[in-house]
């Protein structure tokens, strides 16, 4: 056997159609038509070899139909004779019935080409043409596919093959339509959130900033301080605890300065601490107990101005001198209003 015979026989024995048992249950014309579209690839077959091939296929009650026909009609039988014969006996009216019901239950599911291809296969089998095949496509279509076919053919069908590629062409454009819709709102969605999240990132960094650069600068009294000064304040504080600063505040106010973003939680505003709060009202109003009196405030001054060297300005030390060098003019005896007359 040459090389192309057995790639050839090697082919036929992996490619066979599957076998028929000639049951009523199993379908006969999707068969008959595998067989006879895999005979059209070797024209050169002759009728006996197709019988012969044929009668290889066929099993069960089948088998013994086929092995009756050869004991009767022997080496004078013919190819179409054969298929003529074979479909009469096993053509199923039923298989026929089946596919239409299931052709009317055929629904589009957003595939057109699965659609179509299973809608072919079982017109094969239910013969529908023209406005019944035409009904059948409409009730499977949504509104959608309809109207883009509507829009694009305006007269009317000559026959079944322009109205199916019609509806397949619409239906296509409807699919494609909305595979761009979901490709952009799926890309305006990752936009979005690539904004939303360098946005928010941005600010979170900010934020973080301030709140690095407020700390450093003049950290906030924790409330579990309440009770004692803490060890980061001066010497230089006006109010000696928490509790004598917040005195005359009330709690509603003390609240809302203290979840507020002010650095004083005595008056509410910005500039200076609580323990150096000097302000008489808060910013709602409130009037607020006086600041106690620093002791011994002018000597520490003074005594840092000692250390520094005196800082009094020119202008004022001029003053000064004058002041001192001054001659200061008795009052006539005449002006003493002790003085008798």
């Amino acid at each position: 056997m040459s090389e192309a015979n057995r790639i050839r026989t090697s082919r036929l024995k992996r490619e066979n159609p599957e076998t028929f048992d000639g049951k009523p249950t199993t379908p006969f014309n999707n068969w008959w038509k595998t067989v006879t579209k895999y005979l059209s690839f070797y024209p050169e077959t002759s009728d006996q070899q197709k019988i012969v091939w044929v009668g290889t296929l066929l099993t069960g009650t089948a088998k013994a139909w086929d092995l009756h026909r050869y004991d009767t009609m022997g080496e004078s039988d013919t190819w179409a004779n054969y298929s003529l014969a074979i479909r009469t006996e096993y053509f199923d009216s039923r298989e026929a019935a089946g596919a239409q019901l299931k052709l009317s239950q055929l629904r589009y599911t957003g595939d057109i080409r699965a659609y179509m291809t299973e809608f072919r296969a079982l017109n094969n089998l239910a013969r529908a043409t023209g406005e019944s095949l035409q009904e059948k496509i409409d009730l499977a279509m949504p509104e959608a596919v309809i109207d883009m076919r509507f829009a694009h053919y305006l007269g009317e069908f000559s026959d079944d093959e322009g109205f199916l590629h019609t509806t397949y062409q619409a239906a296509l454009q409807v699919e494609r339509k909305k595979a761009l819709k979901q490709a952009k709102e799926q890309m305006r969605g990752q936009t979005g959130n690539s904004g939303r999240g360098k946005t928010e990132k941005k600010e979170d960094k900010r934020q973080e900033n301030r709140t690095s650069s407020k700390q450093k600068s003049h950290p906030r009294e924790s409330p579990s301080n309440v009770a004692t000064k803490p060890t980061w304040f001066g010497k230089k504080d006006t109010w000696p605890t928490m509790d004598e600063a917040m005195k005359g505040l009330p709690n509603n106010e003390k609240e809302e300065y203290r979840q507020s973003r002010e650095d004083c939680w005595r008056c509410g505003r910005t500039g200076h601490k609580t323990y150096e709060c000097l302000s008489f009202k808060t910013r709602n109003g409130t009037v607020l107990p006086p600041a106690p009196l620093k002791v011994g405030a002018v000597s520490e001054g003074k005594r840092k101005r000692d250390n520094e060297g005196d800082a009094t300005p020119a202008a004022k030390q001029q003053k000064v001198a004058a002041v001192e060098t001054m001659d200061v003019n008795p009052m006539p005896l005449w002006e003493s209003e002790e003085e008798d007359f």
